[in-house]
């Protein structure tokens, strides 16, 4: 049926990371951009919006690099970790019951107002519009726990639908779009890859690949994608990328080295990629042969 590229959340560190690792890919001829099928959650709904609208892949990793003047860093504090461990607990081992108490615990939560989140988005996506092509951004509904997949036919606006798959409970408000009010998308699983069921060749790019409680983790769901037959490369990062991220996902302090990182990790995972993204007679443009444009 085609490629997929899945872009897992992560934070700010998790979008350095991910643009670091496109970019180092296809300098070593790999150009995941050219995938059939985008999927998107929390920092991968940024990155994956960005490439299926046609952004540069090179102008985006160089703004990681510029120092975060007058940029704070937001964090889950203490009691916002408690409170969301004592959800996923109380929830007991339904997962749409688990992710809506954490709903309920988002929509309680103090936070800035969901406008000046959904504007900062904006101004992260050059392009406000959803492309022609193949995208899915997820989220999940905050009253209910249900998982959503926001695309072109959603009545969502891109922007709004980007937001809401980034909004961390607890660190920035649900977004209310589409008729719904919705969370980050990671709440159900940190890349949900199974998205991808029914294309031939997946790769995954996973900041964190670990769930939440009783969640989907991202091995479970590419177990099941390699028994429909797929061919299917996960990359999530290695000790030197995860030294570079550090502990807080969303200190904008750590973006450039995060971004860093990424590109340099490329180097050991492009054959991995290869082996599950090109075709055979894909010629130049295989993994050693040279760049891609």
């Amino acid at each position: 049926m085609g490629r997929a590229l899945v872009l897992g959340g992560g934070g700010i560190t998790g979008v350095a990371w991910e643009l670091g690792m496109l970019c180092g890919l296809r300098e070593r001829g790999i150009d995941l951009a050219g995938a059939d099928l985008i999927v998107g959650t929390s920092a991968g709904a940024i990155v994956g919006t960005q490439l299926a609208t046609g952004v540069d892949p090179e102008e985006r990793y160089a703004a990681q690099l510029v120092p975060p003047d007058g940029e704070v860093a937001a964090a889950l504090g203490s009691g916002t970790l408690v409170r969301l461990a004592l959800a996923a607990v109380a929830g007991g081992r339904d997962p749409q019951r688990v992710r809506a108490r954490i709903g309920r615990f988002a929509l309680r939560a103090r936070t800035g107002p969901a406008s000046d989140r959904i504007a900062v988005i904006g101004r992260r996506l050059p392009v406000h519009e959803w492309p022609g092509r193949a995208l899915r951004i997820t989220a999940v509904d905050a009253d209910t726990g249900e998982f959503v997949v926001l695309d072109r036919d959603s009545g969502a606006p891109l922007v709004e639908a980007v937001a809401a798959s980034c909004a961390v409970p607890g660190v920035w408000a649900p977004v209310s779009t589409g008729g719904r009010r919705l969370v980050d998308g990671g709440l159900r699983s940190p890349a949900n890859a199974d998205l991808a069921a029914g294309y031939d060749r997946v790769v995954v790019l996973a900041p964190i690949v670990r769930a939440i409680g009783p969640m989907i983790g991202v091995g479970t769901q590419i177990a099941a994608l390699r028994a429909r037959g797929a061919r299917v490369a996960l990359v999530s990062p290695d000790a030197e990328a995860l030294a570079a991220i550090g502990r807080n996902v969303l200190d904008p302090a750590r973006r450039a080295a995060a971004a860093r990182a990424g590109r340099a990790q490329a180097a050991s995972a492009a054959a991995e990629v290869a082996e599950a993204w090109q075709r055979v007679g894909d010629g130049d443009r295989r993994y050693g042969r040279g760049r891609s444009g």
